[in-house]
């Protein structure tokens, strides 16, 4: 069975739209918050990459489209940002500072967890670009000679929470206004929020959009005064 799922050029992205499609099946039916899409189709691959054994380097292989299609759809993200420029125009100063305290707290608290737990400098610099999106996020962990996996794990763990708790955080804090909503959630769970957010409202999609970005540059320059801590 092992050698027939690797002979497959594309039975990766088979086995992650199928596990896809589960979730969106558990979650429309049940509608727990813990049967997001994106959680259960993680869980549900690695479970059966685990179970035959299945070469993980073969399995990336075969969902090499997927990662085609990432950067064009976090491009797409630029429209619902345009649709509402005159929202971002009237809120520039609270989007910002947001955004700006935000990408403090976590860079704080990363800081505070690593003192406490007497974390090494390495894992320290590796888990600093945890709520920023992949890319800038593994180019800022090589920089300072962090590892690269750990950096993906948080990164990864992040963006699932957000995207999987962020509305029931957002009614226990009884946040409410769509501005702060949104740039909350892209602050701090990049682009797995932001799709999330896309889903509450436009005006929440944009603003969490734009966070990414914003929040990346702020994480990179933050950062070089942040590593020099531990």
């Amino acid at each position: 069975m092992k050698e027939f799922f690797e002979s497959s050029s594309y039975f990766g992205l088979v086995i992650t739209l199928v596990t896809y499609a589960i979730g969106c099946f558990l979650k429309k039916k049940f509608r727990l918050a813990i049967f997001n899409p994106l959680l259960v189709s993680i869980l549900l691959s690695i479970a059966f990459v685990a179970f035959f054994g299945i070469d993980i380097g073969k399995y990336n292989e075969s969902t090499d489209i997927l990662s085609y299609f990432l950067t064009p759809a976090t491009v797409c993200l630029a429209v619902p940002l345009y649709e509402q420029f005159q929202k971002l125009r009237d809120n520039w100063l609270a989007v910002v500072g947001g955004i700006l305290a935000g990408t403090l707290a976590h860079l704080t608290m990363i800081f505070v967890c690593a003192f406490a737990f007497k974390i090494g400098h390495t894992e320290y610099v590796s888990l600093l670009p945890k709520s920023i999106t992949t890319a800038i996020g593994i180019a800022l962990s090589e920089q300072h000679g962090g590892i690269v996996g750990i950096t993906v794990g948080g990164i990864c763990v992040a963006g699932i929470t957000g995207n999987t708790f962020c509305e029931l955080i957002l009614r226990v804090f009884r946040i409410t206004e769509p501005v702060a909503k949104g740039v909350a959630i892209g602050t701090a769970s990049h682009a797995l929020g932001t799709s999330k957010a896309i889903e509450i409202g436009e005006v929440e999609g944009a603003m969490s959009g734009l966070s990414i970005a914003v929040c990346g540059l702020l994480t990179v320059v933050l950062a070089s005064f942040f590593v020099r801590l531990i």
